[in-house]
């Protein structure tokens, strides 16, 4: 029995045709970042709480963040076409100068579709690729990874996964009217010798402290 071409096409979002670049692209990343528009820039926290887990129970610490979110140049996968920022976020617990937590990746919106990519790697050997949609002006953020996914998952070395096994992770973000943002992002974690799953919280206000720099190529054509 032939496949049912009309079903299949339908339950498909992706066209034919996987080889094409958009064309007359629009080099300015600041004007087309969507929703991501108001995370651009340099950004301090004050006021962070993480709670992880400890042989002894949950910790609470308190810190200091920093996140520098600057814009990068298109970026296309055949007809799928991203506007998206590079981000570093940088933390210290409030009671020592040693880094707390580092964190690189991208923020990515597709405008064709209102998909939103966060990326997350840091450098305990894990990463992980959350999603969301969103409208261009929303002001508030949802992502979600889950282990085991091939799309929108978490990935860990074999250590992690035998003593501290990521399941989930949601990350959410509202944009607030004094021009700061929020946010709270979960990480569900199955803590070896435990029974029940650890919800690891991080929590956080950031104020904008530099505004961000033109995608280079944006920088080029406007000479």
């Amino acid at each position: 029995m032939e496949p049912d071409q009309s079903l299949s096409s339908t339950m498909n979002p992706f066209p034919d045709d996987i080889f094409t670049e958009p064309e007359d692209v629009d080099p300015d990343t600041l004007a087309n970042l969507g929703p991501l528009r108001r995370l651009a820039g340099i950004w301090e926290g004050r006021k962070g709480v993480d709670l992880n887990p400890k042989a002894e129970g949950p910790e609470r610490r308190e810190y200091i963040e920093r996140i520098e979110l600057q814009p990068i140049d298109p970026q296309a996968n055949g007809p799928q076409l991203f506007y998206g920022l590079r981000y570093h976020v940088h933390i210290l617990a409030t009671d020592e100068e040693a880094t707390f937590h580092d964190q690189v990746g991208y923020w990515l919106w597709e405008p064709a579709t209102g998909l939103v990519l966060h990326t997350v790697a840091i450098p305990r050997g894990q990463v992980a690729i959350a999603s969301g949609h969103a409208k261009p002006d929303a002001a508030n953020l949802v992502l979600n990874a889950a282990r085991g996914q091939t799309e929108y998952g978490i990935c860990s070395t074999a250590f992690l996964e035998y003593a501290f096994r990521t399941d989930s992770y949601r990350i959410e973000i509202n944009f607030n009217a004094d021009g700061s943002w929020s946010y709270v992002s979960d990480t569900m974690i199955m803590v070896r010798g435990r029974s029940e799953p650890f919800r690891h919280r991080d929590v956080n206000t950031l104020r904008k402290v530099a505004e961000p720099t033109p995608n280079p190529l944006h920088q080029i054509t406007n000479r």
